[in-house]
């Protein structure tokens, strides 16, 4: 969100409830300690705009009083409406192309008759998850034995995610057989939209993760992306979420991150084949 969309949220609300330092530091202590989100101080404007309208249909009168409601022991609901409030979700379909490109003809034709696991670890509005399972379903067959999972910290993204439906202008990047293979012209109410093919869809499994806790005992992958996403933690909280990525990622797998991000400074068992495409050695001391 921009300063102008900021300001624009703020004068629409009544009754603006100014944010002193004090507040906005409790916020920021609150997303770095559940999300490992390290909110920068020009974000006060943003979380101000974000927040108001929570406070105004709460009926409160300071973000203290919202916080003290936060902290309460019984708020686990309201808990998970400010991490979705605070998170930030931008993204599209066919987001940096080169990633799936790489997927689909390096990676994808030595798992033809086997079974693969990938993981979309901050899947957003399920965006990357689904261009994923189309490139998957392009490359193995709509009945491959392929196992996509899509996770996200943030409720309100994976409702959005589960019901598969998005404006045309996100897929504008997406290869236009794809689009006609994989996805349906909204029609009347959902003009100008596009919707999942309900078969590929039914191939994607949606789940809350929060990215500091570890996955299921044993549940690893062959492939795990996490893009776009250690941009906004701070060095220690990328550790800790690299090792808990790690910990997932099968022998000889592949971790793909953002072109704009780097593990540099971190310690894993990784090497790296490309920049952004990293691979866990299928030894402790062997090369990938």
């Amino acid at each position: 969100m921009g300063s102008r969309d900021a300001a624009h949220d703020l004068l629409s609300i009544p009754d603006v409830v100014p944010l002193k330092d004090s507040e906005f530091e409790r916020f920021r202590q609150f997303i770095h300690e559940r999300a490992g989100i390290n909110l920068a101080p020009h974000k006060r404007q943003m979380v101000s705009a974000r927040l108001q309208r929570r406070l105004h249909h709460l009926g409160l009168h300071s973000f203290d009083a919202y916080l003290d409601r936060v902290f309460d022991p019984g708020q686990d609901q309201e808990r998970q409406q400010l991490i979705d409030l605070l998170t930030t979700n931008e993204t599209y379909f066919y987001r940096e192309p080169a990633h799936f490109d790489y997927l689909r003809e390096q990676v994808l034709p030595s798992y033809r008759g086997r079974t693969l696991h990938l993981w979309s670890a901050a899947c957003s509005s399920g965006e990357e998850v689904y261009t994923l399972a189309m490139v998957l379903a392009d490359a193995l067959g709509t009945t491959g034995e392929w196992q996509l999972l899509g996770t996200d910290i943030s409720q309100r993204v994976l409702a959005q995610a589960r019901l598969g439906i998005y404006p045309l202008e996100r897929a504008r990047h997406l290869p236009r057989a794809w689009l006609e293979r994989y996805c349906l012209k909204g029609v009347r109410a959902q003009s100008g939209n596009l919707l999942i093919d309900p078969k590929l869809k039914a191939r994607v499994k949606l789940e809350p993760h929060n990215l500091l806790q570890p996955r299921r005992d044993g549940e690893q992958f062959e492939i795990i992306f996490l893009r776009n996403v250690l941009i906004y933690f701070d060095l220690p909280t990328k550790q800790r979420v690299i090792d808990r990525l790690c910990a997932a990622l099968r022998p000889g797998g592949l971790l793909f991150i953002s072109h704009v991000e780097s593990l540099h400074g971190l310690s894993a068992p990784l090497a790296m084949i490309r920049p952004s495409i990293f691979q866990r050695p299928t030894t402790e001391r062997g090369a990938p």
